[in-house]
């Protein structure tokens, strides 16, 4: 500050310059010493009413007079969430999955609830809302927002799959045709016609994917017909497909296991709720148990 100014009596520190620039000794502004002592009384008011001193190394500390903790605040949050959710959830109990998607706001409780659960279990193969995921064999597991259906794309059906799990089964056929015979059928299924081919009668293929080649949901076998794929859709993809089968135990064979979820991984509340959940992706395939107006 220079002497220059109007310092009245307030002394320097000593330092000063040319006579004309002074270190004066001036007190803060008084606002700023009462924001100073507020904050100060503050900080031993709330160590004394919050869990904030520790007292040793072991982890104990001073719990405060208020009695306050994290835990219990969120206990009480919880209970008020779960007083809101306990009559849709006692409701639901002994219901049907298809019975849930007959009742509008059961659905809508029941939908909502299966979005986190979906998240936390399924979404990591499935991605976010059924999308699907990729590797480089194709699809690492199924499209569930499509109409295209392995094992039945009804609410009972979805329901099962959950609960079970899934496993199909295609043996490996390199044993069984020539390498002539796997580029015919595996052109033909390509195109989306595997019966333009004599050999997919011949050689069995009907068995398992139908007279018409459209697949059978009991089994879980493939439409050929359509343009989905499970796994690589090039042609040397499917002649690797009809060579090392699917869950045929070998190593070079194709995978596709879905766990089941029932018991350790998830209540019977849980699995209701993400059935209806990917029912009400929009691929659900229209049952005659559920009400129209749900559907």
């Amino acid at each position: 500050m220079s002497d220059k100014h109007n310092a009245g009596d307030v002394p320097t520190t000593g330092h000063v310059w040319d006579d004309d620039l002074g270190d004066y000794i001036n007190q803060p502004p008084k606002w700023w010493m009462l924001g100073l002592t507020a904050s100060a009384i503050w900080v031993v008011v709330y160590w004394i009413f919050y869990p904030s001193i520790p007292l040793s190394n072991g982890g104990s500390f001073f719990p405060g007079v208020g009695g306050w903790t994290a835990i219990k605040e969120m206990e009480a949050d919880k209970s008020v969430v779960d007083e809101v959710r306990g009559k849709y959830e006692a409701k639901l109990k002994d219901m049907t999955p298809a019975a849930i998607l007959a009742d509008g706001d059961l659905t809508e409780y029941v939908t909502r609830s299966g979005k986190v659960l979906f998240g936390d279990n399924c979404a990591a193969c499935h991605g976010q809302n059924g999308v699907g995921t990729k590797d480089k064999q194709g699809l690492f597991a199924p499209i569930l927002n499509d109409d295209d259906w392995l094992f039945g794309g009804k609410i009972d059906d979805i329901h099962t799959t959950i609960v079970g799990g899934r496993q199909g089964m295609m043996m490996a056929h390199k044993d069984m045709l020539s390498p002539e015979e796997v580029d015919t059928l595996a052109n033909a299924v390509a195109a989306g016609t595997p019966t333009a081919t004599p050999l997919f009668t011949d050689k069995g293929c009907v068995a398992c994917h139908g007279a018409d080649g459209k697949g059978m949901q009991a089994m879980g076998s493939a439409n050929l017909t359509d343009s989905v794929w499970r796994f690589d859709s090039s042609v040397e993809g499917i002649k690797y497909t009809i060579n090392n089968g699917v869950n045929a135990g070998t190593p070079e064979t194709r995978v596709a296991v879905m766990p089941a979820f029932q018991g350790a991984k998830l209540s019977d509340a849980e699995i209701k709720k993400l059935a209806v959940y990917v029912y009400k992706f929009g691929g659900g395939q229209a049952d005659a148990q559920v009400a129209p107006a749900a559907q």
